[in-house]
């Protein structure tokens, strides 16, 4: 049962089952508000056992969600984790997880606009497969790295490669923390709904054309490579975010080098989650 976080009509985040065109707010199938550590610590089992909404508890989604998870503690992202893509950017194969990381002040809904700064020029998109923490995970073994796992989104991991290679020494935290720099949603499926997350598709459409096309059979380390590994170094909470890497095809990789620019739209597209959309606007 895919969830979503949206505005009520008079501006409060709440959850809701997500079916793509119409949403059924949690509250209405609890009769009282639902916090995210609920939803974290119930898991599938928790949403399966809620009463099966009626025709009237659904209404339509919104234009725009907000982040399925609010303020996560930890926006952690893996770069050149896709072999065909670490091929295109002339890359030597990782021997470990190459891990970076972006700022909460980046984090944006499905709908929400991208701002393309002042500062840059080069503003690329990357589709990505997002991890969603459920539980506190410290020293976690790849074979038991699944239960710590909530669910999955969709995420796109927008880069200023100016500020990520062009300047001293390279910044890539700043360009990849702008402001508005990581879109997430629309929805969050749990793993019991995407079971099998090892050959998932991962698409990234640009004002319509597929530029990104490749699946998680592509990754480098697989999601409890990437677990057992953050968890030696870090306890990850409920709600952390995991960006998986991204496929081949990205703007910088082009000839020649295709960057967003105003009235672009990007939509990230993931088998068996849904379609995170936003446009692009300048600063």
């Amino acid at each position: 049962m895919p969830i979503c976080r949206f505005s009520d009509a008079e501006g409060n985040p709440q959850f809701a089952i997500y079916e793509g065109s119409r949403i059924c707010p949690l509250s209405t199938l609890t009769d009282t508000p639902v916090t995210q550590a609920e939803v974290l610590a119930g898991g599938a089992k928790w949403l399966a056992e809620l009463p099966k909404p009626t025709e009237s508890q659904w209404q339509p989604v919104p234009d725009k969600l907000l982040p399925p998870i609010d303020t996560p503690e930890k926006l952690i992202c893996i770069g050149l984790n896709y072999r065909d893509h670490a091929i295109e950017t002339g890359s030597e194969i990782p021997s470990e997880p190459v891990v970076f990381s972006k700022f909460n002040t980046a984090l944006v809904g499905h709908g929400d606009e991208i701002r393309l700064p002042r500062v840059s020029n080069e503003v690329d998109y990357e589709a990505e497969l997002v991890i969603v923490i459920g539980k506190p995970a410290k020293h976690v073994s790849q074979e038991d790295a699944m239960d710590y796992v909530y669910g999955y989104t969709c995420g796109h991991d927008v880069s200023a490669r100016d500020w990520q290679k062009g300047r001293p020494a390279g910044q890539w935290l700043l360009g990849k923390s702008f402001d508005t720099f990581a879109p997430v949603g629309p929805c969050i499926v749990t793993t019991g709904e995407l079971a099998d997350s090892s050959d998932v598709r991962v698409k990234m459409h640009l004002n319509g054309e597929v530029v990104q096309n490749s699946t998680t059979a592509q990754l480098i380390f697989n999601i409890g490579e990437l677990i057992a590994h953050l968890t030696k170094i870090m306890t990850l909470h409920p709600g952390d975010l995991i960006f998986t890497g991204t496929p081949p095809g990205v703007g910088a990789a082009r000839k020649p080098p295709v960057f967003l620019k105003p009235g672009d739209v990007c939509k990230v597209e993931i088998d068996g989650i849904g379609t995170l959309s936003n446009p692009c606007v300048a600063e």
